[in-house]
């Protein structure tokens, strides 16, 4: 789950980290307001939407007044927004945070995230403050500080000096620095997040190290003991289809193709989109329905497959272990009778109560294209829609 920079900001500043003076506010009256409030010459006016890239798409401003505060929100809320990582549709501005100014010496980059191959959490810095860590990655790697936190050490005075002075920081920056980095391991730790990333993390002209943007997701299974950030879910900034899905516990990624994939098994599911790609077509998404699912389950996971308008035909494949292939087959039919099924349907299943499974399917009327396993199924499907 992801939250809104101004949201991140409250949580870090809640553990300690250096986060300038804001408020979000939610029409042009509020964000006057909010200018007002903080009592400064000058105040930084940013829209609130979950992507990067906001600056250079002319949704951040540096204003003087509470006036051009007013103004520069009206032209933000209610209005896409479009950046290199909306997708051409944007994403609609509906807050913006009105944040004192900073006079900036330097930009820097500092992320935390778990990193699967150390199994740890790793420290991820870089002097390219203000640009994509990909970029960086790509272009100038060596730019780029790895070091991963000993879970019994946690952030040592060593570690957060080591990377200080690898970002060039000096003399108080160095202690700031130490105490950030222990700040945000804190909270990286205590709310189960995945990703921190603090982009840039700022040097001022008076040599203060500052959060100027922040970045946080969180782990979705780590939820349950955290409802106060559960309740920092913004479902307007997440698609439907991931968010319907989510109710029933689906394990849903809307992808860019045109063959809807419903799968057991999030191992079972990688393989069926590998050979649907195999075989000439693209995956319209990542569907794992689990191993205990319902036929109420399988039916929602079919409307939702069937709610993309791109999908043009549909690849079920099933090994029935903990859930039979009856269950299923119910759940489809349900779906299929309520949707009015028509697009091509191409179903194979393996294991428990596979032939009672697809007895229920063929008595059911409608009409399904059977296959014999993986491979077959993969090209049936792509030949369906050829």
């Amino acid at each position: 789950m992801n939250i809104h920079e101004f949201q991140a900001k409250q949580i870090l500043g809640r553990f300690g980290a250096p986060v300038p003076k804001g408020q979000p506010a939610a029409t042009p009256e509020e964000a006057a307001a909010a200018f007002k409030a903080l009592g400064q010459p000058r105040a930084v006016v940013k829209a609130q939407i979950h992507a990067g890239g906001r600056g250079k798409a002319g949704g951040v401003k540096l204003l003087s007044s509470a006036d051009e505060a007013r103004e520069f929100a009206a032209k933000l809320l209610g209005k896409p927004l479009v950046t290199h990582q909306t997708g051409p549709q944007g994403r609609v501005v509906r807050r913006v945070y009105v944040e004192e100014a900073s006079n900036v010496a330097r930009e820097l980059y500092l992320g935390l995230l778990v990193d699967r191959k150390a199994q740890a959490v790793s420290v991820i810095a870089s002097t390219e403050g203000g640009m994509d860590i990909e970029e960086v990655a790509a272009k100038t790697p060596e730019k780029i500080i790895t070091e991963t936190i000993d879970p019994l050490l946690g952030i040592s005075g060593f570690l957060g000096r080591k990377v200080a002075f690898g970002l060039g920081l000096k003399d108080k920056q160095v202690n700031q620095f130490v105490g950030l980095l222990a700040s945000l391991y804190r909270a990286f730790l205590e709310t189960d997040a995945s990703l921190i990333e603090i982009n840039p993390l700022v040097v001022t002209a008076d040599g203060r190290v500052v959060c100027l943007d922040a970045k946080m997701s969180f782990d979705d299974n780590g939820l349950f003991r955290h409802p106060d950030i559960r309740e920092l879910r913004d479902a307007n900034e997440e698609d439907p289809a991931e968010t319907e899905a989510a109710k029933y516990d689906l394990s849903y990624i809307h992808l860019d193709g045109n063959i809807g994939c419903m799968v057991n098994g999030a191992g079972l599911a990688m393989a069926t989109m590998d050979i649907v790609k195999y075989y000439g077509a693209e995956p319209a998404n990542f569907l794992d329905v689990g191993g205990g699912a319902n036929a109420e389950k399988v039916s929602a996971a079919f409307r939702i497959l069937l709610s993309d308008p791109r999908v043009k035909a549909v690849l079920i494949n099933i090994f029935g272990g903990i859930m039979r292939c009856d269950v299923l087959a119910e759940g489809v039919v349900k779906a299929a009778r309520e949707v009015n099924l028509s697009v091509p349907l191409v179903v194979r299943m393996e294991g428990t109560n596979v032939e009672q499974g697809k007895q229920i399917l063929k008595d059911s009327g409608i009409k399904v294209i059977a296959a014999a396993d993986m491979a077959d199924a993969a090209r049936r499907v792509v030949e369906a829609i050829s």
